[in-house]
């Protein structure tokens, strides 16, 4: 097959993939920003920018020392682990809702005793958070440990006998190797997290982030309405883990 042919289908595949965005330039009638859309609208945005932050900060520091432990887990042993966390990633969005609704509400086992503290794990900031982080976790460290299982061991044990303690040799080695495939699993984790709707509709409607306050719009208001969160939603969810995806790209000198 000729090289141009090739090259041809590619461009019109990637047209292709990029034409749903030619929805923005629809003509939907005037955008609508009154204060009863603005309002809730901008409270969204904080919503979601300030504790999806939250929620990925805890998946960073939770999710990476599992990574690196499961990375270098025996194979049979990985495979257990990484079984678990494919099943938390194919969970339904609304099924895993109600799941956690049901779980951390009054009469699940841990439910019981947050109740019992004045811990509410529903329509609250920590449902949202939590919810955020049980729907992002998963792809977060599968792709983590794929990225850590691309590294020779031997790297990191000739670092371990020349004296170097553990921090530094995950800092001077694991994560320079390792960057690239870590800045994918946290961009995917991150677009994941600010994009749920299903599982966050049902555990945390209030407060509501941009996802829920997007179906808000459409339902009160209309598509005009919506295009002004819309345009918020895609600009906040795409350059974050697209420029660290570039970054992780670059030597490790520049």
């Amino acid at each position: 097959m000729p090289r141009w042919v090739a090259r041809g289908g590619v461009v019109l595949f990637g047209l292709a993939l990029l034409y749903p965005l030619s929805g923005l330039l629809v003509h939907v009638g005037p955008w609508r920003w009154d204060a009863e859309v603005a309002n809730p609208t901008l409270a969204s945005i904080r919503v979601s920018l300030l504790w999806t932050g939250a929620a990925m900060l805890i998946v960073l520091l939770v999710g990476t020392p599992i990574a690196i432990y499961v990375a270098r887990a025996a194979a049979r042993e990985r495979l257990w682990w990484q079984s678990i966390l494919i099943l938390s990633i194919l969970l339904p969005p609304l099924a895993l809702g109600i799941l956690l609704s049901m779980a951390f509400g009054p009469s699940g086992w841990i439910g019981h005793w947050l109740n019992q503290a004045g811990v509410r794990l529903s329509n609250s900031t920590a449902a949202f958070v939590v919810t955020q982080v049980y729907v992002s976790i998963g792809y977060y460290i599968l792709g983590a440990i794929a990225a850590f299982g691309s590294i020779p061991a031997m790297l990191e044990k000739q670092a371990a006998l020349l004296g170097q303690p553990p921090w530094r040799v995950f800092w001077r080695v694991s994560f320079p190797l390792a960057r690239l495939g870590l800045a994918v699993a946290f961009s995917v984790a991150w677009v994941r997290a600010l994009g749920e709707f299903g599982a966050v509709m049902v555990t945390a409607y209030y407060p509501s982030g941009m996802p829920v306050q997007l179906w808000v719009n459409l339902q009160s208001f209309g598509l005009p309405a919506v295009m002004p969160l819309l345009v918020v939603f895609l600009v906040t969810a795409l350059p974050l883990p697209w420029a660290v995806h570039l970054m992780s790209q670059r030597p490790p000198h520049a």
